[in-house]
């Protein structure tokens, strides 16, 4: 019997094309939006979680509590210095450590000027800067001690996407009017910041840009079998002692790379709802498209009410008709929406990789995305079309029979 319900439901949408077109595309529409934005929401968490889990479980980041990388200055004084990282390399349980400090700078190459970021890390404790994969070289060696006058660029000036050409090893670069050699070529990290950055030795960096004591963050290796939480509460008590400040005021921060993925996840979790809460608005028009377009298909079958009543058609009968009709224009607009999601969503992705050298934009379309996404579809139409069905159905046979 229900297959019967199917016949006629789809026979009836057939019969107003245009109509049923018309009332599609705003299922199309809003079911594509939320399938893209979930689809982007997984497929960047992924690729986040990726970038986290290469920096190992054994990993402690210490950094200012008033920002991360701010500008000389701009963080009021507070900043941390080459004397918190003799306090914290005494620590119990810490293995190694790494840290950087970073700043603009002016970087010639020919005629062409470019204003980058430019790293400088202590060539000594390279192994734990380098250790999670970033800053590894595809051409060339890593930066090592006593390496005065050279450096490492990001992927993307090998790629001719910083400068108008190829940079090769052995060419020169001014920064700052300060000639450096390139040395290696990096691997890509995977976003444009980091993969358009330069990685010199940190002397080197204190002299050309004239800073002497400033650490932007500190990387803490905690020993094999050391509980990393307890190794990160011993570190903060002693650098609450050495800075002389107070669990209330203390002006820095020591993450874990799962807090610090946490921290993330939630902030991505809050925008993902804001988006989707948008596009359920097209959702909700889509639905009331659907309710009218019930609306006026039950005016016009009055007279065909009226008679599958008069040959015994039960009032759940003609309530499960029209709710199968909604729902399949539900569900066909789903299917649709959900192809249009796909094609979209490879699209940014496409653009994301080529255009913007980021793999951060990936899209995950899992198969649990695409069946909630119809089903879902199938139960917003239903939903739409359950009062124009159940007005259907107490139609009166009389007046049914004599409706012109």
């Amino acid at each position: 019997m229900i297959k019967d319900y199917f016949f006629l439901a789809l026979r009836n949408l057939k019969k107003r094309k245009l109509r049923s077109f018309l009332t599609l595309i705003g299922i199309i529409a809003s079911i594509s939006t939320i399938f893209v934005l979930i689809g982007l929401s997984l497929g960047l968490q992924g690729a986040v979680e990726e970038q986290f889990r290469t920096l190992g479980s054994d990993k402690l980041f210490i950094f200012p509590a008033t920002g991360f990388l701010g500008p000389p200055g701009s963080v009021g004084g507070t900043i941390l210095a080459e004397k918190d990282i003799e306090t914290i390399k005494k620590v119990k349980g810490v293995e190694d450590y790494s840290y950087f400090v970073i700043s603009n700078a002016e970087v010639k190459f020919g005629d062409e000027i470019k204003y980058l970021a430019v790293i400088g890390v202590p060539t000594e404790n390279m192994d734990v800067f380098t250790e999670g994969g970033a800053w590894s070289a595809e051409e060339g060696i890593n930066l090592e001690k006593g390496d005065s006058g050279k450096l490492m660029v990001g992927s993307l000036f090998g790629e001719g996407k910083v400068f108008s050409s190829s940079l090769e090893r052995g060419n020169k670069l001014k920064i700052n009017n300060e000639k450096f050699e390139i040395k290696a070529i990096a691997k890509p990290i995977g976003n444009p910041a980091d993969d358009s950055s330069i990685l010199i030795p940190l002397e080197d960096l204190r002299r050309v840009f004239k800073i002497s004591e400033r650490v932007d963050q500190i990387v803490v290796k905690v020993d094999e079998g050391e509980n990393i939480f307890e190794v990160a509460e011993r570190i903060e008590n002693k650098l609450i002692k050495t800075r002389g400040v107070t669990k209330k005021t203390k002006d820095f921060v020591i993450s874990t790379p799962d807090e610090l993925l946490e921290s993330f996840g939630n902030v991505l979790d809050i925008i993902t709802v804001f988006l989707i809460g948008i596009a359920s608005i097209s959702l909700f028009v889509g639905g009331v498209g659907i309710a009218n377009t019930m609306y006026t298909s039950v005016i016009e079958r009055t007279k065909e009410i009226g008679i599958m009543k008069a040959v015994g058609a039960r009032n759940s009968e003609i309530v499960k008709l029209f709710l199968i009709e909604s729902g399949l224009l539900g569900l066909v607009g789903g299917i649709v929406g959900v192809i249009f999601g796909i094609l979209i969503g490879n699209g940014i992705e496409y653009i994301a990789i080529n255009n913007l050298n980021t793999n951060l934009l990936a899209v995950e379309t899992p198969l649990i995305l695409i069946f909630g996404s119809l089903i879902f579809a199938f139960v917003i139409g239903g939903i739409s079309g359950l009062i124009p069905s159940w007005g259907a159905s107490k139609t009166n046979i009389v007046d049914a029979l004599r409706y012109e």
